[in-house]
């Protein structure tokens, strides 16, 4: 098959940009480096006959009708509300923090009318730079120091591996406080998880007359052949935003995470679907995955999450530096992308802290001037 684009990498943002190239009559070749499709969303069936995710926890949840028509093209589309704990002194907490958890913690009895002006209090007898100029000082804002200090001062250092003032305040943009008992982690109108799972999505997305895959081949290898031809075969790039500029201004922080997986002769391990470990042992949380996908399996299995300085990306580090250097490369991108070469479209290549449906909606305003905005 001749080919009209190249698409670097398999994961959610190479097979929808594929996808809608191929929608649109272009003959795509996509080079992915690993033996497999998916990238950080792949999953996979253990031998108890659960569907785990191989690099930690997804869950579609958006207010984009759009980007969920998106999804439930390529999979049957299960309602699932996703729901964290926090343990902090010894109890598994609500988290977000609501008013359950304040509750719970402090022995309080506070209504929900009362939460605001709770936080207030909190709030105004902290320390913090106003307006916030980091991570820390947006959390305080919102929460006050006591509850900075249980929930998230210890978890943001063993995770990122940097003091929470050293962090962009935009990092603290995911984070969310509630004022009612609402325990679900996302708030959005749509949200669940493919009835196969997300590697079964993906291959679907993938599976197209006009899509050839080549798995466990590097771009970088050949890149040469690819990019002498990117006038005529423009090449859709979503692997690293620094790697693909050989790392011009630097080196942009990545976070990365080992997974540990433990199959257990019990039916339920724990409370939640995720529980972070924020002041106690090395790793940030553990996932039970059966309590996600709704599994009658007669064990379960668990996974660990150790963060870890190197192996495959799961995190852009927001700190200032990377900030500037981002702002660095992407004026190199966006001029690729104006001459309609080279495209740069998911979390790596853009270098941003996005969520599944963002991604999406991110290739398809990109890439509109090659697919004619067919979505």
């Amino acid at each position: 098959m001749m080919h009209d684009v190249v698409v670097v990498g398999a994961g959610l943002a190479g097979a929808a940009a594929a996808r809608l190239l191929a929608d649109s009559g272009r003959a795509v070749l996509v080079l992915e480096r690993n033996d497999f499709v998916g990238g950080n969303c792949a999953d996979e069936w253990s031998p108890e006959g659960i569907l785990v995710q191989r690099f930690g926890p997804h869950v579609i949840h958006t207010e984009s009708r759009e980007a969920w028509q998106f999804f439930s093209r390529f999979a049957e589309l299960i309602p699932y509300h996703h729901r964290v704990e926090t343990c902090v002194d010894g109890q598994n907490l609500p988290f977000p923090i609501n008013r359950d958890t304040i509750c719970q913690l402090f022995g309080a009895q506070i209504t929900t009318d009362e939460i605001a002006e709770f936080l207030a209090t909190e709030v105004e007898g902290s320390v913090y730079n106003d307006p916030p100029e980091n991570f820390r000082d947006v959390i305080v804002s919102q929460v006050g120091q006591r509850l900075y200090e249980k929930f998230f001062h210890n978890y943001t250092i063993k995770h990122w591996q940097m003091d929470p003032t050293e962090l962009s305040a935009e990092v603290a943009a995911r984070v969310l406080v509630r004022q009612n008992r609402d325990s679900r982690y996302f708030l959005e109108k749509y949200q669940g998880l493919p009835a196969t799972g997300f590697s079964a999505m993906i291959d679907e997305m993938l599976n197209h007359p006009q899509i050839e895959i080549r798995l466990a081949t590097d771009y970088f290898a050949d890149r040469y052949e690819y990019d002498d031809h990117a006038k005529e075969q423009p090449i859709i790039f979503t692997g690293k935003l620094d790697s693909y500029f050989n790392f011009e201004f630097g080196h942009l922080g990545y976070r990365s995470m080992r997974y540990e997986f433990r199959a257990l002769p019990v039916a339920k391990y724990q409370t939640a679907a995720v529980v972070n470990y924020p002041n106690d042992y090395d790793f940030t949380r553990v996932i039970e995955y059966k309590q996600m996908n709704m599994s009658k399996a007669e064990n379960t299995v668990i996974c660990r999450e150790y963060p870890v300085e190197d192996g495959i990306p799961a995190y852009v580090v927001l700190t200032p530096e990377n900030i500037s250097r981002r702002a660095a490369y992407l004026a190199k991108a966006e001029a690729l992308e104006a001459a309609g070469e080279v495209y740069f479209v998911g979390r790596l290549a853009e270098f941003r802290s996005y969520n599944m449906d963002e991604v999406v909606l991110s290739v398809m305003n990109k890439l509109a001037p090659l697919t004619g905005d067919i979505h």
